[in-house]
């Protein structure tokens, strides 16, 4: 038995949906099924004795401790946060509780339950955390990818609070003992994810006849992972990753904002063709995010020369799978788009379409 956090959102429930695809072992799931948490992403597991899910918060102390004592895990995998770093920039105060006051939660509950436990339980007992290349900070045109001594400078309230988080599980393992591993993977993209992100928020707008928002010049680099090589990543350093180490996921595909946009209405243009013109048509400047960083790569030679771990899709035949599953899904799209989620797109695009105006 294993418990996964946030086991409801994009890269969660994409674990929990491989992870029972591949082996028996049963999963407890918690969520507590904020904006970002959908159990539609779960219901290929409806009727399923191995999936558990709980609604819950990391932030409850009791709950915790009470899951970890009625399933007695082998293991925690921690995804469990906020994490869109616009939604940070307009309301930190969610990105301190649930990232580092819950993170200290699970950290202190893992702690009493293993040290409870028998001499072999012990011994196999891990806590796993799933973190993100922005603590790293920003790099140059010409620096090398961020590797797993990079120093941390995080830039936005979402990369300091995961920056602090992954610092908290350092601790712990080096303080008090508590088997922890570490992973800080590049941008995810796939199924199920949630559309105020790049890549959805562009296949749901150019189909929707809506302007293509693109910040600042579009020139700004991330490192692109197919969320289902992340899992399979994720399975690979809870088998064998070394205690107390941090394991760079990447999918070795640095590509522009720009550059991923255009694909994006490309295959759309062959897949989803508009009556007149190209989906390139709408794509529209915005004004750019405060301290947008620049350059995202991840150095991925470590878990590849430990654990023999390396992506299976390029970026080409991963993007297209992923706009393949978005046409193919379009309920669960309509679902997801709440009107609250509506609010959150006017009110993050909407003062940036002024300052953009105003800029020109």
């Amino acid at each position: 038995m294993i418990i996964v956090t946030g086991g409801a959102g994009f890269i969660g429930s994409n674990f929990v949906l491989d992870w029972l695809a591949t082996c028996e072992e049963p999963v407890v799931n918690l969520d507590r099924l904020t904006y970002a948490g959908n159990l539609s992403n779960l219901r290929s597991l409806e009727g399923d004795s191995r999936h558990h899910f709980v609604q819950g918060d990391i932030c409850d102390a009791g709950l915790v401790a009470d899951l970890l004592s009625t399933w007695k895990p082998r293991a925690i995998v921690h995804f469990a946060a906020e994490s869109h770093v616009d939604r940070s920039i307009h309301g930190p105060a969610d990105f301190i509780r649930t990232n580092i006051n819950g993170t200290f939660t699970l950290l202190e509950a893992a702690r009493a339950y293993w040290n409870g436990l028998g001499e072999t339980e012990r011994a196999g007992f891990r806590f796993l955390h799933v973190s993100t290349d922005e603590v790293y900070g920003t790099l140059g045109p010409d620096d090398a990818p961020f590797s797993e001594t990079t120093a941390y400078a995080p830039n936005s309230p979402y990369s300091a609070t995961k920056a602090a988080s992954d610092h908290l599980v350092r601790s712990y393992h080096h303080t008090y003992g508590l088997p922890t591993l570490t992973t800080n993977c590049s941008n995810n993209y796939g199924p199920y994810h949630f559309p105020e992100k790049l890549i959805p928020l562009v296949i749901a707008n150019a189909r929707a006849g809506k302007p293509l928002p693109i910040y600042g010049d579009g020139q700004q680099v991330r490192d692109w992972l197919y969320v289902r090589d992340h899992c399979a990543a994720i399975r690979q350093v809870l088998a064998g990753g070394r205690l107390g180490e941090t394991y760079n996921i990447g999918g070795w595909n640095e590509k522009a904002n720009l550059e991923v946009v255009t694909r994006l209405c490309d295959i759309l243009d062959e897949l989803d063709p508009k009556e007149q013109g190209s989906y390139r048509d709408q794509i529209t400047f915005v004004a750019d995010r405060p301290g947008h960083d620049r350059r995202y790569a991840i150095d991925a030679r470590k878990i590849e020369r430990e654990l023999g771990w390396k992506p299976v899709e390029t970026f080409d035949s991963g993007i297209r799978k992923t706009v393949e599953w978005y046409l193919a899904n379009q309920d669960w799209v309509r679902n997801v788009q709440s009107g609250d989620y509506l609010k959150w797109i006017d009110k993050n695009y909407a003062v940036r379409d002024s300052a953009a105006e105003a800029a020109q």
